[in-house]
């Protein structure tokens, strides 16, 4: 043991930082995401023709999954007023429980990946996490609008009980 003997090597530092600077918020990495990536059906597209600010979210999403942040990192309250005018204009059809619960869940992630991406001390890697739970949130979203659309194309009715 000698005191004041600064030769001693941080073993497994360097390597970790180096590894946490390769990973950046690329095309690629984001490409490189494992999960359902639903698309709407043909009934679900002329559903959400109309609804502006779903076509407008559709529309950075896919500017986000080529790794396009900026309307990702604009202030807040631009981002609330979105959102909420996404909220409020649901198409009347798709307008349920399901769909709003997955509207309000996709702002979650959304305010979440703001927060996190206009964070400087933030690494990539959790900056990579944030985008994949939007892009999950997103596709859920899909996936409900398809499911509730599909349900009522074959919801054929209950036969009325004669007393």
């Amino acid at each position: 043991m000698s005191c004041g003997n600064n030769n001693t090597k941080n073993v497994g530092i360097e390597p970790q930082e180096a590894n946490q600077q390769k990973k950046t918020i690329s095309a690629k990495a984001i490409e490189n995401f494992k999960y359902n990536d639903y698309i709407l059906s043909s009934d679900a597209e002329k559903e959400v023709r109309d609804w502006s600010k779903f076509q407008e979210l559709s529309t950075q999403i896919s500017f986000l999954k080529r790794a396009d942040i900026t309307f990702f990192t604009s202030e807040k309250d631009t981002l609330k007023v979105f959102l909420d005018s996404l909220k409020v204009n649901i198409p009347e059809n798709i307008n349920t429980n399901s769909v709003i619960a997955r509207v309000s869940t996709l702002e979650t992630k959304l305010l979440k990946l703001n927060d996190d991406l206009t964070l400087e001390n933030y690494n990539a890697e959790n900056k990579l996490k944030s985008i994949k739970e939007l892009l999950i949130a997103n596709s859920n979203l899909i996936y409900v609008i398809n499911k509730k659309l599909e349900f009522d194309l074959n919801d054929v009715g209950r036969p009325e009980d004669e007393e």
